[in-house]
């Protein structure tokens, strides 16, 4: 079921059993997902959780962790939520030890409350938070309730996800049947769920979507407790196929009470995963990308090819074409692309793209391309943004699907160029970016060095960036802004911190726009920061030979790492271990104001 349904189970290895001997078992059963259940407590240390981690990695088992019980947000105490509180930030660090994309949480109960009063409460506590987990890189995934007094519909956690970028839906299957009544009987009754998922919540957050699995029993307030499969109502074969269907991928965790339960729902979503799939399995489409998940299978059509499995229609064409010669294809891009989408989407959310093309690969012509060319699908979203340079409003397209950026990448786009700023307010960016460019013959030394004296510079200011590798040459650092920061503003920050480093080391940096000035040194281009100005966006290729990855880095690797060591061929041993190391750039939540101060900026 590789690439459509991970299955798996909730609990805690035995005592007295190694983990490795543990975690072959599970593989031996069919399992490729596991839920470490501290429910109660937190029996394990982060060192434990990090070997555990590693070992289900090499094993191909997605991990996740059910923080505690008591670990909710409703606690109408202060100073008594702070313990619940507290514990919910730790399985958020725990997670992040463990590798795990997600972690399980309760939100909490109404109450005396009424819902706006919960829900409120709810995001105060989330404002509290967010400083704190906001950069870990792990979704906090809230589990749908399952009884009357529970907060937590769908549309809660929805309208929670929409202001909180690490917030992400959970959904439990046995208590929504519980909350519906038993509605969860046929395909149409999960397709109707699964498609207010789809609507309700950006693609990143639904791919794949986490889920819960168990039969139940119910009364008229909800769940009452977890049974034997097969002696209560819900069956997961209708919600296979349903998702299948939808071109949803899902992590399905078994919280059954009993190893039998879990068996007989793992055999049965084989069973129902080996009937929807039927015989059109067609072909991979990408041929050197046997690493990559969520392999994208593709089936041939005339003269172009239709992708299977896809949320919105999609075919694509030429996908043996070299655009790496002698290394990868167009079909390897778009594979990249696909399975790059739930890290990379939120980086380009509302952001126009510059598309930067190569039809004939890196070894032919390019040019870039800002106007939606009109030919586009249907579904492709598009944002408008006025441009004097080119004559009034034009048409942006923007990447929110992952077939979105499977498109760009069929119209040989082999980077992507995003906006600093949302569509919607072009002149407010979201942060400042250095962008370290090597002129002449410049040792990377000199541009690790430059990165340093930054690093040094932006803690005095009491600002925190984030490095990652353009892939090219240089380095760029994003420092990630709150709400209302202009891009003439963050342009003066950036070239007053530029003219600082270049009087602190003139040997190594200059800020000469002159290109035949600037000597055998490193350029910070200021004016980077601009409106219509974009840069290699994260996760982006490179149009260079080996398929190089603009990646993220820490700082403690700037001596290690240099741009071509992360490339297609090796990026997914990479993400596997680091997942999104530019998650904080989302968080937005840095202000100019003192470091402007400091640097006497007027």
């Amino acid at each position: 079921m590789a690439g459509m349904l991970r299955f798996g189970m909730s609990g805690l290895p035995p005592e007295g059993v190694d983990d490795a001997v543990f975690l072959d078992e599970l593989v031996s059963r069919g399992h490729s997902a596991y839920e470490l259940g501290f429910t109660k407590d937190f029996p394990w240390k982060e060192k434990r959780c990090v070997a555990f981690g590693k070992a289900a990695a090499e094993r191909g088992i997605d991990v996740s962790l059910h923080a505690p019980y008591f670990a909710i947000l409703t606690g109408a105490d202060d100073e008594k939520a702070k313990l619940p509180i507290s514990a919910l930030e730790h399985s958020m660090k725990l997670g992040r030890a463990l590798g795990a994309r997600i972690i399980c949480a309760h939100i909490g109960v109404h109450g005396d409350r009424e819902p706006a009063a919960t829900m409120d409460l709810v995001r105060r506590r989330l404002d509290y938070l967010s400083p704190k987990i906001a950069h870990l890189g792990v979704a906090l995934g809230f589990e749908t309730s399952g009884n009357d007094n529970n907060f937590g519909s769908i549309g809660d956690i929805a309208l929670l996800a929409e202001e909180f970028p690490f917030v992400y839906p959970l959904i439990d299957w046995a208590h929504v049947h519980a909350t519906t009544r038993g509605a969860l009987t046929s395909v149409e009754a999960f397709d109707q769920v699964l498609g207010f998922v789809i609507d309700s919540f950006p693609e990143w957050k639904t791919d794949p979507l986490q889920c819960q699995f168990s039969d139940n029993e119910f009364g008229d307030h909800g769940e009452i407790r977890h049974v034997r499969y097969g002696t209560g109502t819900l069956r997961i074969e209708p919600l296979v196929e349903a998702a299948w269907n939808r071109g949803i991928d899902m992590v399905v965790i078994s919280e059954s009470r009993d190893r039998e339960s879990h068996d007989e729902i793992y055999a049965e979503a084989v069973a129902a995963s080996v009937r929807v799939r039927g015989s059109a399995e067609g072909r991979p489409v990408g041929l050197h990308m046997a690493g990559a998940p969520r392999q994208v299978n593709i089936l041939k059509e005339a003269d172009r090819w239709r992708v299977l499995r896809t949320r919105r229609p999609l075919s694509v064409s030429n996908v043996d074409k070299e655009m790496f010669p002698g290394e990868f294809t167009k079909g390897d891009m778009i594979q990249y692309y696909a399975s790059v989408a739930p890290l990379l989407l939120p980086h380009l959310a509302e952001r126009p793209i510059s598309m930067s093309r190569y039809p004939d690969g890196i070894a032919g012509p390019s040019f870039y391309e800002k106007r939606a060319p009109g030919h586009q699908p249907d579904w492709m979203d598009t944002g408008s943004v006025s441009s004097e340079s080119m004559g009034g409003d034009i048409d942006f397209l923007l990447a929110s699907k992952r077939e979105s950026l499977m498109w760009f990448a069929n119209m040989g786009c082999i980077e992507l160029h995003p906006f600093h700023s949302r569509w919607t307010s072009p002149d407010t960016p979201d942060w400042a970016v250095f962008d370290l460019d090597p002129a002449g013959e410049v040792t990377w030394q000199q541009v690790v060095d430059t990165t340093r004296l930054l690093e040094t510079l932006l803690g005095q200011l009491g600002l925190v960036g984030y490095p990652k590798l353009s892939g090219s040459r240089g380095i760029h650092i994003y420092v990630p802004l709150s709400g209302g920061h202009t891009q003439e503003r963050v342009r003066n920050f950036v070239y007053a911190v530029g003219m600082l480093m270049a009087a602190a080391n003139p040997a190594d940096i200059t800020m000469e726009w002159d290109k035949p000035k600037r000597g055998d040194r490193v350029f910070i281009d200021a004016f980077r920061n601009a409106t219509g100005q974009t840069i290699a966006s994260v996760y982006s290729i490179r149009p260079r030979p080996g398929a190089p990855i603009s990646i993220p880095i820490l700082w403690d690797e700037l001596d290690d790492l240099k741009n071509g060591d992360i490339t297609l061929a090796n990026v997914w041993d990479r993400l596997a271990v680091h997942g999104d190391l530019f998650a904080g750039v989302l968080s937005g939540d840095q202000d100019l104001t003192a470091a402007e101060e400091a640097l006497q900026i007027p």
